[in-house]
């Protein structure tokens, strides 16, 4: 085959897809620290299920058509780094077909060379041994091979052992990779994609591996399925539904607690119903972030059925007299009535635990999003809560390095007019808080970013959550199953069998160049009022100079999140 015209390039695309989804578990297994936020895998499936959602309709002959579309799905589902940094590659790629209805092996050359070099850029700081040379080794190496003869099945098989020989050499280049004995989890999911992409190619088609949930469907996604709501409903929102078959550790997912999905829904929602039957949960919910319901519950297994209604778009159609479904009529009022104007600022913040959500809106945060680890927000939910936000100037704290870019993303698709949003680069909670205290409507908007930013170096932070698996990093043995103590960029001060242990010894090393007035300890939902008034007491003891702050997050996965001032 020397050509392939836009149908056989969405076969491509959807087949690279597909064996990433059948794969995701074991990319997450890569993840180099173990703690329980090895998402990359979940973050590249869940960003390329985007991008096959927005072609999955699309009939064109156009490689440049659907190769666009393909991007645009991508960018607006984009999640954690390695979700956004895969979207900046098949942007690139598409960049690089512009205007092109049928391809070439050349074409497809210049293309991923291009999806390199857009992906780069992406990047303020590029780290080798990463997905990024795993596309600009694999894409270079391709184009010094092939010749204008090259079939389109034999640029693919070029391409899969380019990247398969660069993904095994990353290790040479991440130290870190080395010294735990894996390759670089973006790389790999990449390869994947490739090798996915390799088989459609040759006529091969991957499908989705769905065989373990029989009977299961397509998610059904219905705005205006005439739901029975009253006004003394609280928040509206979304009637979500679901059905769950839980999955097993060894697949990636995470160990089903009753206690601990519950509360997470009655944080995020109400009107909450959960019946477990076996390995299948039902659950209803009534909430303001159905996607945040999903990306949670997908820890724990995979969909059966998902039913979403728009309780809020029902009860304004009915308030103004219109029939339950009648959509039209609703755009058109809501065209007619006008919106307010612009407020002049607001913050944006991620938050994960409904005590941390009360203390940011504490803090004057006008729009929360849920995320974290394990969950983070797409590009889509950060345009979201931008327009939700509806203020001219808008600070963004995505709380966490896995969101930073994300963020960054949303504001580059949203600032325009008078709307302009930046990201204040905060990588954890703490440093959260920090910045929401120096925001002042009185400054000006570069002022006012300059100094929220500058509030980021006044803390030191830290965290308390379980190892996943046994392995040694920089001299620190981790067994599975210890709580680790983790500064900063996830250095390892200690693993030790008891979390307060943990949180004692980390509070030690925070302090320990003084100079510290303040120390902030949140608690996860894992921890007992007991534990709580434990840590208040021990740490105001050990520090007798430094005020103690001792507040409950109910934050998963890390047990404490600790900031030092």
């Amino acid at each position: 085959m020397r050509n392939i015209d836009g149908q056989k390039l969405k076969e491509i695309l959807v087949s690279g897809a597909n064996n990433l989804y059948n794969h995701y578990p074991e990319i997450d297994q890569l993840n180099v620290f173990p703690v329980p936020d090895g998402d990359t895998g979940m973050n590249m499936n869940l960003t390329l299920t985007s991008g096959v959602k927005s072609i999955a309709q699309k009939n064109d002959r156009s490689c440049a058509i659907i190769a666009s579309n393909f991007s645009t799905g991508l960018l607006m589902g984009a999640r954690g780094n390695s979700g956004v940094i895969t979207s900046q590659i098949f942007r690139g790629i598409a960049q690089g077909i512009e205007g092109k209805d049928n391809l070439n092996t050349e074409d497809l050359s210049k293309a991923f060379l291009s999806g390199s070099t857009v992906a780069y850029k992406a990047v303020p700081k590029p780290v080798e041994g990463t997905i990024l040379t795993v596309i600009r080794e694999s894409s270079a190496a391709v184009s010094e091979r092939i010749r204008k003869d090259t079939t389109i099945e034999a640029f693919f098989d070029m391409l899969v052992e380019e990247a398969s020989r660069s993904l095994d050499h990353t290790p040479e280049l991440l130290p870190i990779l080395k010294e735990v004995g894996v390759v670089d989890s973006g790389g790999a999911g990449l390869l994947t994609i490739f090798r996915g992409m390799r088989e459609a190619a040759h006529g091969n088609l991957i499908p989705r591996n769905e065989a373990d949930m029989p009977g299961a469907v397509s998610p059904i996604i219905s705005p205006y399925a005439g739901a029975k709501i009253s006004a003394e409903e609280e928040g509206f929102g979304y009637c979500t539904q679901m059905t769950i078959r839980l999955g097993k550790p060894e697949d990636g997912k995470r160990p089903f607690i009753e206690k601990r999905m519950s509360n997470f829904l009655n944080a995020h929602g109400n009107s909450v119903v959960m019946v477990r039957d076996g390995d299948i949960v039902k659950i209803h919910v009534h909430t303001l972030s159905p996607g945040t319901m999903l990306n949670y519950a997908q820890n724990y297994g995979e969909f059966v059925t998902i039913v979403i209604e728009n309780m809020t778009e029902e009860h304004d159609n009915i308030s103004h007299g219109f029939a339950a479904t009648d959509m039209d009529s609703n755009i058109a009022r809501k065209s007619s009535e006008g919106e307010t104007p612009l407020k002049e600022f607001a913050i944006i913040a991620v938050s994960s635990g409904s005590g941390i959500d009360e203390m940011f809106k504490e803090l004057g945060v006008d729009v929360l999003v849920s995320g974290g680890q394990t969950m983070n927000p797409s590009t889509q939910d950060f345009i979201e809560a931008i327009k939700k936000a509806h203020a001219k100037k808008i600070f963004i704290l995505p709380n966490n390095s896995n969101i930073v870019m994300a963020a960054s993303q949303a504001c580059e698709v949203s600032s325009e007019g008078e709307v302009s949003a930046r990201v204040v680069p905060s990588k954890t909670i703490v440093q959260g808080f920090a910045a929401c205290m120096q925001f002042s409507p009185e400054n000006e908007y570069d002022e006012t970013f300059d100094a929220m930013k500058s509030a980021l170096k006044s803390v030191i932070s830290g965290s308390i959550t379980y190892a996943i698996k046994d392995t040694d990093i920089e001299g620190v043995h981790i067994t599975k199953g210890h709580y680790m103590a983790m500064k900063e960029e996830k250095a390892i001060v200690s693993c030790v069998a008891d979390k307060m242990e943990a949180l004692y010894e980390l509070c030690k090393s925070l302090t320990s160049k003084g100079d510290i007035y303040v120390l902030t300890v949140i608690c996860g939902e894992d921890v007992t009022p007991e534990e709580r008034n434990e840590a208040k007491e021990t740490l105001t003891s050990m520090f007798p100079d430094i005020e103690v702050d001792v507040r409950d997050g109910e934050q998963p996965v890390y047990s404490f999140l600790v900031g030092a001032e």
